[in-house]
């Protein structure tokens, strides 16, 4: 039976950390043996790791720190497929793995636009950037980004080879629409309050790249006229900044910022439209699973996961970055257009864990 190892930092609530519980939950269903190797044993979405999975903890609070205990690990387990994410842990994970004695086979996968990240939020040059890539993920047995815009970032900082990469979509499509027996018009009300017409959702950490500012704003050109309601499902940093700006427009009842749901499925399918203001996104999960219950869309055109999952604008519209009045009026013509419900799960079928998770594993030929 073939042992698969997934590292990652930590199970806090991000969309790189969910799409790793849903593959290794179904690899573990599939007969595999699966382990979460983690830096810190923490965050909001352990209770979503199946029982059949096997989590340990590195006790490191720092990744640079982490080649030694890693490699032990690896030394110790023998695993045959080593799946590392999000760089730098990807590049540590790569030292740890060569120092093993190439212990199984390593693949990494990135899960953002790293040329954008290191200027954003990264605190190193893009100097070093590029030669800790060229210098690591030359040996992995491969790499994975998970939309073609993550790849062509990728390949451009770190000198690497297109060949050497492979995109596999996230497996974003996990089963919320299987909730729709249990929603009715008492959930919406629960939810969202009474007196609305529409009932706008956007999911996302409370961040500089979520751009919830550029969201809010052409919320408020709109929605007096549409009689509207915008949620916005999340945490981070700027929620004091966000709730200033909402109280400084008056929109005390009409913008609501709940806080972050491991379950956000009954929000999906109480809204009539799901909107995504990113200044740039490594995919965008949310998207699929607003698709998934048959959510129209409204994004911006940012890198770079976007325009692919919505088929540049078939499934969904799409808007210039951090312009407040095409925003607005693509909300407009969105709750206004008649969308095809089946064919919006339809698309989003393709990604579904099932689908995604047999990707991973042909391309790890097991």
């Amino acid at each position: 039976m073939k042992k698969i190892l997934i590292i990652l930092p930590n199970l806090i609530g991000g969309g790189a950390e969910r799409l790793h519980i849903s593959l290794g939950n179904k690899w573990a269903e599939s007969g595999f043996i699966v382990q979460f190797l983690l830096l810190n044993k923490h965050g909001q979405l352990l209770p979503m790791v199946s029982d059949k999975v096997d989590i340990v903890e590195l006790k490191c609070n720092k990744i640079r720190n982490a080649i030694f205990p890693i490699n032990l690990h690896l030394r110790k387990y023998r695993p045959d497929i080593i799946l590392s994410a999000m760089w730098p842990l990807t590049s540590v994970s790569i030292v740890a793995w060569l120092l093993s004695g190439k212990k199984g086979k390593l693949f990494v996968s990135e899960h953002i636009v790293l040329g954008i990240e290191y200027k954003e939020n990264l605190n190193i040059s893009r100097l070093l950037l590029t030669v800790t890539l060229k210098a690591t993920y030359t040996y992995a047995s491969g790499i994975i980004a998970v939309s073609e815009g993550v790849k062509g970032d990728l390949c451009k900082i770190g000198y690497i080879p297109h060949r050497k990469v492979k995109v596999i979509y996230n497996p974003a499509s996990t089963g919320l629409s299987s909730g729709c027996n249990n929603i009715n018009k008492n959930t919406r009300e629960l939810l969202w309050g009474v007196g609305f017409d529409h009932h706008i959702l956007s999911v996302g950490s409370l961040k500089e790249q979520k751009d919830h500012r550029t969201l809010i704003l052409s919320f408020s050109k709109i929605y007096f006229n549409l009689n509207a309601k915008l949620v916005i499902l999340g945490d981070g940093h700027l929620r004091k900044e966000l709730e200033e700006l909402i109280e400084s427009l008056g929109l005390q009842d009409r913008i609501l910022l709940p806080g972050f749901y491991v379950d956000p499925s009954p929000w999906y399918l109480t809204a009539d439209l799901f909107v995504l203001s990113s200044r740039w996104e490594g995919f965008g999960n949310v998207i699929v699973e607003a698709l998934e219950c048959g959510l129209p869309v409204v994004s911006t055109d940012c890198k770079s996961g976007p325009s692919e999952i919505l088929n540049n604008k078939r499934y969904g519209k799409l808007t210039p970055v951090q312009n407040i009045d095409l925003l607005s009026n693509s909300i407009i013509e969105a709750l206004n257009e008649p969308w095809d419900v089946d064919k919006l799960k339809e698309r989003a079928q393709d990604f579904s864990v099932d689908n995604i998770s047999r990707q991973y594993l042909k391309y790890f030929n097991v």
